[in-house]
């Protein structure tokens, strides 16, 4: 089965990340659910590249200052393997705009455990909060439940 690249990003701002709510997709593996901004990379991009463009069409704004945080091997019985190369921003121009994967909104950073996330979501997020150096997390999911974990090649 071929692979899956996508970058993930959350923007930060005032103890905040903006977050999507995606419910405007039919057949979406992520339908009801809050993630970040993002998406598959286009022929020849960077993963640099793929989160600005991807950035600027779903919320209309401008990245200025940007951190790859990790790379997560999310594996799904739903779908095929895909490789997110997560980032935070925390500087950016513009003005939000309407998305037409989902909903938009910035949510306090201590309520996005509370939403309807991957529960992997909690690990790159507590890892994001405490300031981890890069690393690489793998996600294994079947009916939507975290049945294996690992981070950097270590089981957990």
């Amino acid at each position: 089965m071929k692979s899956n690249q996508t970058t993930l990003c959350y923007i930060e701002k005032d103890g905040k990340y903006l977050m999507m709510h995606r419910v405007k997709k039919e057949n979406d593996i992520n339908r009801d659910k809050w993630v970040g901004v993002g998406g598959h990379f286009e022929a020849d991009e960077s993963p640099e590249e793929c989160l600005l463009r991807e950035v600027k069409e779903e919320t209309g704004l401008t990245l200025k200052s940007w951190r790859f945080r990790g790379i997560i091997t999310f594996i799904c019985d739903k779908q095929q393997t895909e490789y997110m190369f997560l980032y935070t921003a925390d500087s950016f121009s513009g003005e939000l705009t309407e998305c037409e994967e989902g909903n938009l909104e910035w949510i306090e950073k201590t309520d996005v455990y509370r939403l309807p996330i991957w529960e992997g979501d909690k690990i790159f997020f507590k890892m994001i909060e405490e300031n981890h150096p890069f690393f690489s997390l793998k996600l294994k999911y079947d009916n939507d439940m975290l049945v294996e974990k690992s981070l950097n090649g270590k089981s957990f």
